[in-house]
């Protein structure tokens, strides 16, 4: 399980890593907690960038990284979802058009910036603002940086109910958001199991040779797989403890997470049991349960101890 434990010095720098002329991904070891990977397009007159980051300290970083790349300014800022390790700086974006889902929007203008002291003390967040995009959209839109071409897709609640993936088609690069951790345990409790399964699907049918994960290492589709094979077993694992009445944090207990165990912040199974048993119970997709009474289940799970970050 993970420990509570908040020390940047054992943690190595965030890195940039071209994976296409002119795309990049900015690499944030160690990927657990709030500590995300971002990425950007450069064009000759104009910067995309892909998410931001969950400190201000974190965020000035990636922006004085891209500087350090290009003179071009950050034109546009793409949030790939609404949850704070990928948009608590957007506000540092001030000159750029914002752009993500509709209900990305709705989420930060309903929740701001979210209370997360009691889970994860002693992080360093600075003088966090809630900034929601101002440019939205229900299914998609597609962004260019000179002759890189970003389609940017929803395709239903996963991770959340507002996921998007940025996929540079001519490239076969596909910017994934958190609907892949690659090295971490997948996390549906604001999304849908049932619909994570869906949208895996359809990322798988578009191709991509490499994937930039919104946590972890740069990867090739196989992840997808990983990612597919985790959600059977969460949903088996659903199933039969909901059949034999037992509640989430019990089942968890009671799992043996087999080639799972492995992988960073293993309490995230009883968040995600929480989801599923939503659903088993008709609940709709990403529709409004206990957030917080899930997160207290994991922090029990974790043996009473505040969750892992090194942010």
């Amino acid at each position: 399980m993970s420990t509570s434990q908040h020390d940047h010095d054992r943690m190595d720098p965030p890195r940039v890593q071209e994976v296409a002329d002119g795309a990049y991904a900015y690499i944030q070891p160690d990927g657990t907690w709030w500590i995300n990977n971002t990425g950007f397009l450069v064009g000759p007159e104009g910067v995309v960038a892909i998410d931001g980051c969950s400190t201000e300290a974190r965020t000035r970083a990636f922006l004085e990284t891209i500087s350090a790349h290009t003179d071009a300014p950050v034109r546009t800022l793409i949030n790939t979802h609404h949850h704070g390790d990928h948009t608590n700086g957007n506000y540092l974006f001030d000159r750029a058009t914002i752009v993500a889902h509709e209900k990305t929007r709705e989420e930060i203008l309903a929740s701001g910036i979210m209370e997360v002291e009691a889970i994860w003390p002693g992080v360093g967040w600075g003088d966090l603002r809630a900034s929601a995009p101002f440019l939205t959209y229900t299914e998609g839109i597609t962004v260019y940086a000179g002759d890189l071409r970003a389609q940017v897709r929803h395709f239903g609640p996963a991770h959340t109910s507002n996921d998007s993936v940025v996929w540079l088609e001519e490239q076969s690069v596909l910017y994934t958001g958190d609907l892949i951790f690659n090295g971490g345990t997948p996390f549906l409790l604001m999304g849908s199991p049932e619909g994570y399964l869906e949208v895996l699907g359809r990322i798988k049918e578009l191709g991509a040779t490499t994937l930039v994960p919104g946590h972890g290492e740069v990867c090739g589709p196989e992840q997808i797989d990983f990612a597919i094979g985790y959600t059977n077993f969460l949903l088996d694992t659903a199933r039969k403890g909901h059949e034999a009445g037992l509640d989430p944090l019990t089942v968890a207990r009671e799992t043996d997470l087999g080639e799972y165990a492995a992988l960073s912040d293993p309490e995230r199974i009883v968040g995600n049991l929480h989801r599923a048993y939503a659903e088993l119970d008709g609940g709709e997709r990403a529709g409004q349960i206990d957030i917080y009474a899930a997160l207290g289940d994991m922090v029990t799970f974790n043996g009473g101890k505040p969750l892992s970050c090194h942010a």
